[in-house]
């Protein structure tokens, strides 16, 4: 039996808000294989950001386990933390979140030289063109439209071939056309790099390209389709 890339068993998670703990999810669980795309969908405030945050490693439950290939985030020490989510995993944000005052390419580049890679140009280059956009390579992020800087941040995300990729609405500032071509980058990734891809969306479109779907409604799981 093929084990899960990503695990969470029985989560919860609670923040505390003028004095009173106010959960964001409830007792969640969710198995989700390699090579996979899983969505989101629920209304804003349902824990669907929450629930990237906690399987990004970017935060931990207050209860319960969230695994990645058998190991706990919680039990990891920071400098395993740190290697986990700048090899491992990649974000793709709705607003893009590049560094304004880096090149194309020097943005692509980032992750590999957080991580302490000597050789970064090539494969930063790599991606670009796995994304079309080569001829931007020298450009800034303001010289380009919704759409080319969105590819841009998943050529950055799949720089350093992570297991995991985590999307927060990757389309919701997108034209039509634009959120077409990020998802069909967001399938691929899944199906030529063998990303397992998590990602939250409002977007039946967006949700059209996932295997599963987990419909959340005030922090719990109302429903998990599988196609």
């Amino acid at each position: 039996m093929t084990l899960p890339r990503l695990e969470l068993r029985s989560v919860s998670k609670t923040y505390s808000s003028d004095g009173q703990d106010v959960a964001a999810l409830s007792d969640v669980s969710l198995s989700i294989a390699a090579g996979s795309i899983t969505a989101l969908l629920g209304r804003s405030g349902c824990g669907k950001s929450t629930l990237l945050n906690l399987a990004g490693a970017m935060d931990f439950p207050t209860s319960g386990k969230v695994l990645i290939d058998s190991r706990a985030t919680s039990g990891l020490s920071e400098g395993e933390l740190t290697l986990l989510r700048r090899k491992r995993i990649g974000f793709v944000f709705q607003f893009f979140q590049l560094l304004p005052t880096l090149t194309v390419l020097e943005n692509v580049e980032l992750p590999l030289l957080l991580a302490g890679e000597s050789n970064t140009a090539g494969p930063a280059l790599d991606r670009l063109a796995w994304v079309g956009l080569t001829e931007k390579a020298a450009s800034l992020p303001h010289q380009l439209s919704g759409g080319q800087m969105q590819r841009v941040a998943i050529a950055r995300a799949l720089v350093a071939s992570p297991d995991i990729l985590i999307a927060d609405e990757p389309t919701g500032n997108l034209d039509t056309t634009s959120g077409d071509q990020v998802l069909n980058l967001l399938r691929e990734s899944a199906s030529r790099f063998g990303a397992t891809v998590l990602m939250a969306t409002h977007s039946a479109e967006a949700a059209s390209i996932a295997t599963t779907r987990v419909r959340l409604r005030d922090g719990r799981i109302a429903e998990i389709e599988t196609l």
